[in-house]
């Protein structure tokens, strides 16, 4: 099977996710700058939501790139990956609406890592059909990304609970900031082929 339409239905996914966070976002009645005070946890939730979406799907994107032939094993880790990724406007809006409570960064936290989970099964589906020890040996590179990002995540559950929600939270951008480039390991590969 061709990967185009595995691209094209996760590009369609994503897009919709964006979109659901986006119109979970009221503008206030009135003009006043006042009005946006209690609404910047909203913009903030939205702000690191989107960041995270589009990470996701940079990422993902360029995971693809090295797929040759689609599997039905391949398809099925797309859609667990997809499927954790739909609930973040859920999680996005609560957090938001709640002012970064505790229990909603933890819900936050734990989708969180479930999408890194997910992520990284996907990866490792994709590696079992892999002929080319060149590749495999690229993603072994980039593997510390995704035990760092799913130990930060893990970590930022107990951090929000017992110990500081905003210290959690940086957990989330740190991932972030890991992640924001995608692994020129695999992007060397590919360009020698």
């Amino acid at each position: 099977m061709n990967k185009t339409r595995l691209e094209a239905f996760s590009d369609g996914v994503i897009a919709i996710i964006v979109t659901i966070m986006v119109l979970e976002m009221k503008a206030p009645e009135g003009t006043s700058w006042e009005i946006m005070k209690p609404l910047i946890p909203k913009y903030i939730s939205y702000m690191l939501s989107f960041l995270f979406v589009a990470i996701y799907w940079v990422n993902h994107h360029h995971l693809l790139h090295t797929v040759k032939r689609v599997r039905s094993s391949i398809m099925w880790a797309n859609i667990n990956l997809l499927f954790w990724l739909s609930l973040v406007p859920f999680a996005t809006a609560w957090m938001g609406e709640n002012h970064f409570e505790k229990t909603t960064i933890v819900a936050y936290a734990v989708l969180a890592l479930l999408c890194g989970l997910s992520f990284n099964i996907l990866q490792s589906t994709i590696c079992k059909h892999y002929n080319d020890s060149a590749m495999l040996a690229a993603v072994a590179k980039g593997r510390w990304r995704s035990i760092s990002a799913i130990l930060l995540y893990a970590s930022a559950i107990p951090v929000a609970l017992f110990i500081n929600t905003i210290l959690a939270c940086s957990f989330f951008f740190i991932v972030s900031i890991i992640w924001l480039v995608p692994d020129k390991h695999i992007e060397a590969v590919l360009n020698k082929e």
